[in-house]
């Protein structure tokens, strides 16, 4: 009878253990709920949000490695303590610098076409490549990439945006065309 109940106890203090650490691990995207450049929503992008946390204690959460590059440019004379990334399997916030990285692959990225995934260990990066295809490379690797994609991924998310916004008129067109008819 014990035993049981310690077996029971345990479990019960894995899954709350489990569960506090989930809720830590999101605490960024409760301070930062939308990306700071292109306002996509990071509890949506968890599997790959980023964390910058800066030596004088400011901080920018944004939705990818790509708006990532967008605030490391854009803050050149600040000194990053940390880079957090959502690991792509569990969307937990791990080092940016230790983890195993892939690009490239079959599927898209986030704010890029050239994906950049972040993975805690190499098999769970090696598993990923195995169905999806990519590499493996290090965290310097994928920023690097993130900065020469900049243009072309800029480009892509413009058009995309100017697509979206035409195909919104259109259909606010048609529905305002609708409710003239209702009303005639």
């Amino acid at each position: 009878m014990k035993k049981k109940v310690y077996v029971v106890l345990m479990a019960v203090l894995f899954v709350l253990g489990g569960l506090t650490s989930f809720a830590l691990a999101q605490e960024d995207i409760q301070k930062h709920p939308t990306c700071k450049y292109c306002g996509m929503d990071r509890a949506k992008f968890a599997h790959s949000r980023v964390l910058v946390v800066y030596e004088d204690g400011t901080e920018v959460g944004v939705c990818s490695i790509h708006c990532a590059a967008l605030d490391l440019a854009l803050n050149i004379d600040k000194t990053p303590k940390s880079i957090m990334v959502g690991e792509y399997d569990s969307k937990k916030l791990i080092d940016a610098e230790k983890a195993q990285w892939v690009m490239g692959g079959d599927k898209m990225g986030v704010m890029t076409k050239r994906a950049k995934w972040a993975f805690d260990t190499k098999e769970a990066g090696d598993k990923y490549i195995d169905a999806n295809g990519g590499e493996l490379v290090t965290f310097d690797d994928a920023m690097k990439a993130s900065f020469a994609d900049m243009y072309a991924d800029t480009k892509m998310i413009r058009d995309k945006r100017k697509m979206m916004k035409a195909k919104g008129a259109e259909q606010k067109g048609g529905e305002q065309q609708g409710n003239k008819e209702h009303k005639m």
